[in-house]
């Protein structure tokens, strides 16, 4: 294909640094995505209106087929009508914290070609709610859900988390159509202790009611949906612990899975200082850890809290098998960087059902 054998590598060239090739890209999408003339041309290059089937209703809201980017591309939402555009069911905005902040030290991105993966630490950088919310807020509405997922700010000590997230939510509010808790992020030191049983617990209880508070004083029948995300590296009494959690407070589902810190996927062809490095793993090498918690989420809690299943999703094959464990909603973020700009539409294609004869 094009994009793999010409596009791709003049763009990992770009600036020698990963994320100085992102910034590149996202910031052609933010420059089409001010313009509807180009959103257009963007739609009909890569079939937007082709991608369509299976539709689904999944917490209140209605999908035009199950494929979605996951929160980490747009981390500001700068280029949501172009993201649309390439045929995405839904997008994730962010990470967006309530504060704005830069994140870790660079480099804090590096590609593993070979093995179609990514390890980051970015650490959450961003420009903060109240400047996202307002962005989103400018652009042109595209049609589709758009999710913002939450996260702690660094400066924010654990016993401040759920002031915190609480803060970001209200910003935040009017933007998402739902909203994700990202809790299991390796890359924000202690965030993942907010998976533990009483923090999660305190933290889902509150997000919640405020969602309900907002919704009975605009007359909505139902809250805006909250979805956990969680880690891939939990052990099977924390994934109990979540799932009891979610059930008792009243999430609306589950994310699953953020990246990993363990690296048991590699290949042994990767040099052992690019495997060291600090950070979250994503893409094909985590494909299998992942299909794992999504199984172990749905035998535990069925129907009652429907998954968005993400890791390591990048051809159709790899789609079925994540909905056959149990999956709704599927999400991609490293296969859209290996795959281009037509993933989306030549997934949903793949899993529409076979026209009638």
């Amino acid at each position: 294909m094009l994009y793999q054998r010409a596009i791709r590598p003049a763009l990992f060239r770009l600036g020698g640094d990963p994320e100085a090739a992102h910034e590149r890209v996202l910031g052609w999408l933010a420059r089409i995505s001010r313009s509807e003339g180009l959103t257009r041309a963007l739609a009909l290059a890569f079939g937007h209106a082709a991608a369509r089937g299976p539709e689904r209703e999944v917490f209140g809201l209605r999908f035009p087929h199950p494929i979605g980017l996951a929160a980490g591309f747009d981390k500001n939402g700068v280029a949501v009508p172009a993201l649309a555009a390439l045929g995405f069911s839904f997008i994730e905005v962010g990470t967006v914290t309530r504060d704005p902040q830069p994140g870790n030290p660079r480099p804090r991105l590096f590609r593993l070609p070979e093995e179609g993966a990514l390890i980051n630490r970015m650490g959450f950088n961003n420009q903060g709610a109240a400047v996202v919310a307002a962005r989103l807020a400018r652009q042109r509405p595209v049609g589709i859900p758009i999710g913002i997922s939450l996260g702690k700010s660094k400066r924010a000590p654990l016993e401040e988390a759920v002031a915190d997230y609480l803060a970001a939510l209200e910003l935040l509010y009017t933007a998402g159509d739902y909203f994700a808790v990202n809790v299991s992020s390796p890359n924000t030191p202690d965030l993942r202790a907010l998976q533990a049983h009483d923090r999660l617990d305190a933290l889902v209880a509150a997000l919640v009611a405020r969602l309900r508070a907002r919704a009975a004083a605009e007359g909505r029948a139902a809250p805006k949906p909250l979805l956990v995300k969680v880690a891939p590296d939990l052990d099977e009494p924390a994934l109990d612990a979540v799932v009891a959690v979610c059930l008792a407070r009243g999430a609306s589902g589950l994310i699953a899975v953020n990246t990993t810190v363990s690296r048991a996927g590699l290949g042994a062809g990767v040099p052992p200082t690019l495997a060291a490095e600090a950070g979250g793993l994503s893409g094909r090498p985590l494909h299998a850890q992942a299909l794992g918690v999504v199984r172990a989420l749905s035998r535990r809690a069925g129907t009652r809290l429907p998954i968005i299943g993400c890791g390591g999703i990048a051809t159709p094959d790899d789609a079925r098998r994540m909905l056959d464990a149990g999956a709704t909603l599927l999400q991609l973020y490293t296969g859209f960087i290996y795959e281009g700009p037509g993933i989306a539409r030549r997934l949903a294609t793949a899993l529409s059902p076979a026209p009638p004869t």
